[in-house]
């Protein structure tokens, strides 16, 4: 009769038992309830379908969308003291670090790492939102500033993908700390000419907003991304008025000029190629500061020749009027500065940017 228990009997109650599913294998999405299966939903960059409502996104899976092959270089980041402030809520932070880490396998909220677009190298970083909630402690802000002086170092452009709630309340004053201090490299990538584009994605708050978010030489959007400082509840809690519709989303803050443009996830890999392709063809800050220089020295040298010598007519110019053509230089120069800083660049194909969410 063993066999019976040991064979038959497990068969028959095998078959007779409901198989249990997995909870991830559909996805459900947020605006329409359309259900996507996740493989679908994976091969079409976590973009629904139908709807075209953009999911949040992975650290790794969003490095390896941007980079060629999706191979990159890990850039590793110093490690920083855990629970510095022996935080506790209704749980002790260092648990919740460990539940997170356990999670998404990340060590905080930042992965940064060097490739190539289209073979154009630059080093990249992306705030993964599944990390509580993407907020800025001290390992997210090391990271941030880590992967800004590589840039620095190798003399490359760097893309920060911003999703964060804001800055990290279990590190107190450590976590606000790390808004200056990020900043600080920001102008370190300004110093040394290197190109900072800045891809807002859904959400981007708090106190990130308030800093390196905003400090980019070029603000890109994905659709439909709340993108602010406070929530609109609070605002409409605060001023006591209906909010506009579509408030603080990416769209109304291309209408309003707080981002340069709206790409789609699927277009944004070769947007960020070219934008990287046409800034590299433009002299480099140190070069522009070099021809002032020069400029200026010309225009000395060319005073103190006509304190001694009187004026002579070279290639039909007088000295006065090629002095003049110089010194209309630097003001070309400013006026081509000024024409990036207002955002005079594509701002991608066909109707991306028109993309809004219902």
């Amino acid at each position: 009769m063993n066999w019976i228990n040991n064979v038959v009997r497990p068969k028959i109650r095998g078959l007779l038992q409901k198989r249990e599913m997995p909870d991830n294998l559909w996805v459900k999405c947020p605006e329409t309830g359309q259900m996507v299966f996740h493989k679908d939903l994976e091969a079409n960059q976590f973009v629904v379908p139908g709807s075209g409502y953009h999911m949040r996104i992975g650290a790794e899976a969003r490095l390896k969308l941007i980079f060629d092959g999706g191979k990159f270089e890990k850039i590793p980041v110093p490690e920083v003291a855990v629970d510095p402030l022996k935080f506790r809520d209704e749980r002790r932070y260092i648990d919740r670090l460990k539940d997170a880490r356990a999670k998404t396998g990340m060590n905080d909220a930042v992965l940064a790492g060097i490739g190539t677009i289209d073979g154009i190298r630059l080093v990249a970083a992306v705030q993964d939102f599944s990390f509580l909630g993407g907020s800025l402690g001290m390992a997210a802000g090391e990271a941030i500033i880590t992967a800004m002086m590589t840039a620095v170092e190798l003399k490359t452009p760097f893309i920060m993908f911003a999703a964060s709630g804001g800055a990290r309340m279990q590190e107190g004053i450590l976590s606000l700390m790390q808004m200056p201090r990020t900043t600080v490299a920001v102008e370190a990538l300004r110093a040394a000419g290197c190109l900072y584009i800045v891809v807002l994605t859904h959400p981007t708050t708090g106190g990130v907003t308030a800093s390196y978010a905003m400090l980019g030489d070029i603000h890109i959007a994905e659709p439909g991304a709340l993108i602010g400082f406070a929530g609109p509840r609070v605002i409409e809690q605060t001023i006591r008025e209906k909010l506009p519709d579509g408030f603080q989303r990416s769209e109304y803050l291309l209408e309003h000029g707080m981002v340069d443009m709206v790409v789609h996830r699927h277009h944004l890999r070769e947007t960020l190629a070219k934008i990287c392709r046409i800034m590299a063809s433009r002299p480099s800050r140190a070069k522009v500061d070099d021809m002032r220089r020069a400029t200026g020295r010309a225009q000395l040298g060319a005073t103190s020749a006509q304190k001694s010598t009187p004026p002579i007519k070279a290639n039909g110019l007088d000295p006065a009027a090629h002095a003049a053509s110089e010194q209309h230089l630097p003001a070309v120069i400013d006026a081509s500065d000024a024409g990036m800083a207002r955002g005079d660049m594509p701002r991608g194909d066909g109707e991306d940017h028109k993309t809004s969410r219902s």
